[in-house]
This record gives C-alpha cells, structure tokens and sequence, in this order.
C-alpha cells in the first residue's frame, strides 16, 4: 500500500510556491487572501452589484453627470469583413457583455433541468406554479394602471422579473435563519422565473424580424449540434459559431443576447466520462511513480470530461458574470436622475412597477402557492411556514437587472420614459428588499435553536468546515 503523503510537507510547498495568492508574502496576506475570500461569500456578488449601482447614480447625480452621459453614449465601430457594428458603449455592455450573463442563466436552466430541481416534476411544482403567479399577477397591475394604448402599455414585462444574484444575496446576509428548502425554494421559482423573462423578451421585445438572418442564427445553431454529436472538442469551433449566432440575431431583430440562452441550453449537462474511468487511468498511470506527456494529457482529457461542459462553464463563467458583467451593466444603466422622484412616482409607468414588484409579486407568489398546496398539486418546503412564504414572496420583487434589462427594450424612442421606469425599479427593487428582510426575521424568530443545532451537526459531519 503506497505510504499517504505528508499533509505538512504539502502544505507548506503550497504555501511557498506554485499559487502566489497562497503563499505568505504580504501582498498575498494583505491583499489577494482577502478580496479571495470575500468573492467566496454568498452575498459578494450582490455587493459589487449594488456599489456599481450606487455609483451609477451618484455620478449621474453630481456636478460631473454630463461625463456619465458622454462615456457611455460614446460610439464604438467595428470593422471586421462582412462585420460592421456601430452601436454606443451603451447598447454594446446591453447587447454584448450581456450575452455572458444570459449564457450563465441558460447553463443554469439546463443544469437544473437535467440534474436539479426541475427534472423532478413533484419537486417543482410549488416553485413552477408560485413563479407564474408572481409574472402574471404583476403584470397584470402594470396593465391595469398602463392599458393597451397608452404610452407606457409596453412596459408590461417590467415588474415581471426576479433578480437572482440580489434575492440570494439577501437570503445569504441573512444566513441559517433561513432554511435550505426555502433557499431552494427561492432558488428555483428565479430559474423559472428567468426562464419567463426569456420567454416574453423574445416573443413580445422583437420588432423588425429578419427571416433570413433568423435562419442562419438557427443554421449555425443546427451546426453547434451537429459538431458535438460529431465529438468535436475544440472551444475554437463552438466559439466561432456562438459569436455567428449572436450576430445573425442582433441582425434577425430577435434581440441578442438570447443567444447566450440558446447556447447554454445546448452545451451537455451529463459527463463524457464515469468518474471511475478517470480514477483508475489515474491509479495507472501514477503506478510506476513517472508521468510522461502522452500520459498526462490523457489524464487531462478524462478528468476534464469526467466533469459535465455545464458544470466547467459555470465554475468559469459566473465569477466572470457576478463580479464583471453585472457591476459593468448597472453601472452603465443605473444612472439617473433621482432628483425628479417624486413627481415620478405619480406617473402610471412608476406605478405599475412599483406596486407590480412590491405587491405583486408576493401576492402572486403566495396566492398561487396557496392554491396549489389546497389542491394537493403540490406541498409546503420543509420547515417553511407561510408567513415565510410571503417573505420570500417579497424578496422576489427584487427586480433590478432583467427588469432593467427589459425597460431599456419597452420605450425605444422615449428616453423619459425609460428613465421613469428605471427610477421605479430602483425603488421598488429597494424597498422590495426591505420588505422582505423584516418578513422573513418575522417568520424564522426563534429558528436560532433548530439553526445552532445544524451547524453543529455540519461540523462533526464535516470537521474541515
């Protein structure tokens, strides 16, 4: 039997050597440790976010406003081939950085539906049936204060949405008092809530469809599928193609960043490989105590595809997604101007959104919830109260992002409107949050107990936590 290796030895080779971030020089102590770990914490990415966003406006609200105008309505071209884009540094973080996120959202959607949540039906009814009410219901008051016709009539999609990175942020300050169903519970009505969202952008927020380009944005598509059932591995190809179908929709009218969604969906959510074909070329290879270069780039390609393209796209892509898209996008599109707040909030855009998101959402949420619990369709999270329900109801009129996203699509030719709505969202989004905080420290009193008693449980299940 091959003697273990000396755990302290290791150590301490990591620690002088290959990763300089764990070595104990001062600027890895002082610096790279740190702002590593403080990326590792749950709630860190909804922490850039809501910086970027504070910024956005206190830029957009200060002596200097004209610059925040200026750097983002700048033009840049590009000129490559049959390639021609010129669009503001604006509409290229909406219509390009903002591919990664969706591509994110759409790795997230099949991973869930092969191997999470959603691929058990029983499972996913309550968050299913609760993210159609929580779209439905705020929908329907925006319409009710904007009717068809109106000038604000096509902001509808607006209050529909749920922030993901925000409501697992807020769950996340609030740490075990909130009880791992309710978090997947929330989880999972955001997934399907995103997938609504998705929906409504590319079948209501398209004008001007091309067919033929929309042709080719399904042929190259057609093509992604033909190469990996051909097990062709380069990411040279796919990406070659992705860009080709993200073109080909920003051209079609379908807007472009579904293509990021269209992608994700496609990549594969199962392995190549069993983890024990990797594990025993490993033992194999490792048996003589000598690795030569043939060998270990075999061992590189099993364990690599012992691991699912979804679950490697994910680990790479949503640091990039959580830490840079999204601080890059609010800050691009946050900024404006609170001054006029107040006369805003009587306009019926604002007020669609306002009370769409803030009591929407939780009234869609926990009324359909209610239904379909009465109905036997499906049943209450473990240790999830209703009056959690309704928390977590609220928390899911965080709306931010996508709601962003889908104002900046509603009133192409009308800035203030637009600017209306994104004020509104900002508002609600805001007091949303709050709403829900209190709820839920309401629902789970005298969950501390229960919750010192898991921890304590996860500590001797796992001493290395």
């Amino acid at each position: 039997m091959a003697t273990p290796p000396d755990r302290s030895r290791l150590d301490d080779l990591w620690r002088s050597g290959p990763v300089y971030s764990a070595s104990d020089k001062p600027l890895a102590r002082l610096v790279a440790r740190p702002v590593r770990e403080f990326l590792r914490v749950e709630a860190a990415g909804s922490i850039l976010l809501l910086l970027a966003a504070a910024a956005a406006l206190v830029w957009a609200n200060s002596p200097w406003a004209s610059s925040y105008d200026a750097l983002w309505h700048t033009h840049l071209t590009l000129d490559v081939g049959p390639l021609h884009l010129d669009e503001s540094l604006q509409h290229w973080v909406n219509d390009a950085l903002m591919v990664i996120f969706f591509f994110v959202v759409g790795l997230e959607i099949k991973y869930e539906l092969v191997n999470g949540d959603l691929r058990d039906p029983r499972t996913a009814a309550l968050p299913i049936v609760a993210a159609v009410g929580g779209m439905v219901v705020p929908a329907g008051i925006y319409v009710a204060l904007n009717p068809p016709g109106s000038d604000g009539s096509a902001g509808w999609g607006i209050p529909m949405a749920t922030d993901i990175a925000f409501a697992v942020g807020v769950l996340g300050v609030l740490g075990r008092r909130i009880p791992s169903a309710a978090r997947l519970f929330l989880l999972t009505l955001a997934i399907v809530d995103d997938i609504g969202a998705i929906l409504v952008i590319a079948v209501f927020y398209t004008s001007d469809l091309s067919m033929t380009w929309l042709a080719i944005a399904l042929g190259l598509l057609g093509l992604m599928i033909a190469a990996r059932a051909l097990r062709v591995w380069s990411v040279v190809v796919y990406a070659v193609l992705g860009v080709g179908v993200w073109f080909a929709l920003l051209e079609s009218g379908v807007h472009a960043t579904l293509a990021g969604v269209a992608i994700g969906l496609l990549a594969p959510a199962t392995p190549l490989l069993k983890e024990e074909v990797a594990r025993e070329f490993a033992a194999s290879a490792l048996d003589d105590r000598h690795l030569d270069a043939d060998e270990l780039a075999r061992l590189r390609f099993l364990l690599r595809e012992s691991v699912s393209v979804v679950e490697r796209l994910i680990s790479t892509l949503h640091p990039v997604s959580a830490y840079v898209v999204l601080p890059v996008f609010a800050l691009a599109n946050a900024g404006v101007d609170v001054g006029a707040i107040g006369d805003v909030l009587t306009e019926p855009v604002a007020l669609g959104i306002v009370l769409g998101l803030v009591l929407g959402k939780p009234v869609g949420i926990l009324a359909t919830s209610f239904v379909a619990v009465r109905l036997g369709i499906a049943k209450l999270p473990e240790d999830t109260p209703w009056s959690m329900v309704a928390g977590l109801g609220a928390v899911a009129g965080i709306g931010f992002t996508v709601s962003i996203f889908i104002a900046g699509l509603s009133f192409p030719g009308s800035d203030l409107l637009t600017e209306e709505a994104k004020i509104a969202i900002l508002l609600a989004s805001v007091v949303a949050a709050f709403v829900g905080v209190l709820l839920l420290l309401a629902a789970s009193r005298g969950r501390s107990a229960p919750a010192e008693a898991e921890a304590e449980a996860e500590r001797h299940t796992n001493p290395q936590s």
